[in-house]
């Protein structure tokens, strides 16, 4: 009897000490939570209920919710401000038109007050409840931690293109994730305030993170069906994915070395033509073939000039690097 006394008085004893601490600093945010949404008016109150249960639990009145009304043409903005009427830790930012995912999640991070940053998505398909497990994960010594969507629930030809989107950006980057492009995740404050999100990038933050220093895992994460309307992204993302994931490589690994990007491949072409026209060249001097009448001869000069070009690139951009030099802003880990 005396023990549950005991514990009742630490416990009230924490609770006073957490709103007076609250109340000192009231951007004591232990939890933010981002979602960018477009045209998801169904499933807004229900995923705001769900997310209140979930926080209440795990952060008390330590959490804020940002909704990143990405230009909706329906009642979304007026679902949100349903929920900051009943709980004014739910927020909501709106744009004027349609930006895409990525210009609202940089727009939530910038917003984003708390030690611990969750994204998710509005339509429903991702879980609220896994978010104490990706929270754990983080304890565990990583800097971000992004779902995998182990069983999904979309069409058949979505899930086989994804697997073929992450294998490729799993080789690419050197990242070996079997989900990069789930909207769950869970990010350390300093990630997400050091990523600069734009085009369609959102697709390779684990990468950018990876690629910035930082410690970068996944989890198996429950996946739902959709229950309201349509998915927004349609076949012409892979496109787009794919080359922004060429981007994203010359924008950080070969950022501040553009020459072993350029130059590489400059060379290798170089190298290829040489060698075409010396075979030509080869059979000219042994009397095989006339040169006037092989158009390989031009597909061989043709790649010494390109190869050139590449090389010229490099040369510039490293010409171009080494005037911005003292502007790069590197991720300093620890000061002593």
């Amino acid at each position: 009897m005396k023990e549950n006394q005991n514990t009742k008085e630490q416990n009230q004893a924490r609770e006073k000490f957490a709103t007076a601490n609250q109340k000192k600093n009231p951007n004591n945010i232990l939890i933010s939570v981002v979602i960018p949404l477009y045209n998801e008016e169904e499933s807004i109150i229900e995923l705001g209920n769900k997310l209140q249960e979930v926080l209440n639990k795990i952060a008390r009145d330590r959490y804020e919710v940002i909704f990143i009304d990405d230009g909706s043409t329906d009642d979304s903005r007026e679902r949100i401000r349903e929920l900051h009427r009943r709980n004014p830790r739910i927020h909501c930012i709106s744009f004027r038109r349609n930006y895409g995912k990525s210009a609202a999640l940089q727009i939530g991070f910038r917003a984003a007050r708390g030690k611990y940053i969750i994204t998710m998505d509005a339509d429903l398909q991702d879980d609220p409840a896994e978010i104490p497990n990706l929270l754990k994960k983080l304890n565990e010594g990583y800097d971000l931690v992004s779902g995998w969507k182990k069983k999904r629930n979309d069409p058949l030809i979505k899930v086989w293109s994804s697997k073929l989107f992450n294998l490729v950006t799993s080789i690419v980057s050197g990242l070996r994730l079997h989900d990069f492009n789930c909207g769950l995740k869970a990010y350390r404050n300093i990630v997400a305030k050091r990523l600069t999100v734009y085009g369609e990038m959102h697709r390779y933050l684990p990468v950018l993170a990876h690629w910035d220093g930082f410690r970068v895992t996944e989890i198996p994460v429950v996946h739902h069906p959709r229950q309201h309307g349509k998915s927004k992204f349609g076949a012409g993302r892979f496109i787009k994915g794919f080359l922004d994931l060429l981007t994203v490589m010359i924008t950080t690994r070969f950022m501040q070395r553009p020459l072993h990007f350029f130059g590489s491949i400059g060379t290798i072409v170089t190298l290829l033509g040489f060698i075409v026209n010396l075979y030509l060249l080869i059979e000219w001097f042994l009397g095989k073939t006339y040169l006037s009448n092989r158009p390989l001869l031009l597909f061989g000069i043709t790649l010494i000039i390109f190869g050139a070009q590449l090389i010229s690139i490099g040369l510039l951009g490293e010409m171009n690097i080494k005037s911005f030099v003292e502007k790069i802003n590197y991720n300093i880990k620890e000061k002593f």
